[in-house]
């Protein structure tokens, strides 16, 4: 699996509830800057409209060496998945208020180009100050406990 791109700011405004993994349908040359490490997801979100799963704002850069047949940068990509999963996840986003995060772009082992959505709710500023003290606060007691090792 490589990784093309990560949405850290993510993790750090939403609480992640579930992740799951869907299908992108791109452009001979989105592919093809993808594979080149070209784009970011950032403020980035997917929707579901009409019973299809979309994916907005994700920026992939246009491929160098593609002339005419160049993609939009920011063109919204639909989103492959089950009929019954993006059923399952609109009435979750309709009910709870939650929202869909796209947290990774990935090729897969068959080199197919998979997105990671969250299924998530946003955080208060307040929440995300007690989530980075946590983790520094977790990050000491790791580091005390192998120093006492040493």
């Amino acid at each position: 699996m490589k990784i093309v791109c990560t949405n850290r700011k993510a993790r750090r405004d939403y609480e992640i509830l579930e992740t799951m993994e869907a299908g992108v349908v791109l452009r001979g040359t989105e592919v093809k800057a993808l594979r080149a490490g070209a784009a970011h997801l950032k403020d980035s979100h997917a929707a579901v409209e009409g019973g299809e799963l979309f994916l907005f704002n994700a920026h992939i850069s246009p491929y160098e060496q593609g002339n005419r047949f160049n993609h939009e940068p920011t063109r919204t990509r639909k989103l492959l998945m089950h009929e019954r999963e993006i059923d399952r996840l609109q009435g979750k986003v309709k009910e709870k208020g939650l929202t869909l995060v796209p947290l990774k772009i990935y090729f897969n082992d068959r080199g197919r180009v998979k997105v990671e959505l969250g299924l998530a709710r946003g955080r208060k500023a307040y929440d995300k100050r007690r989530a980075i003290a946590e983790r520094d606060a977790r990050r000491d007691l790791q580091r005390n406990l192998k120093e006492r090792e040493n």
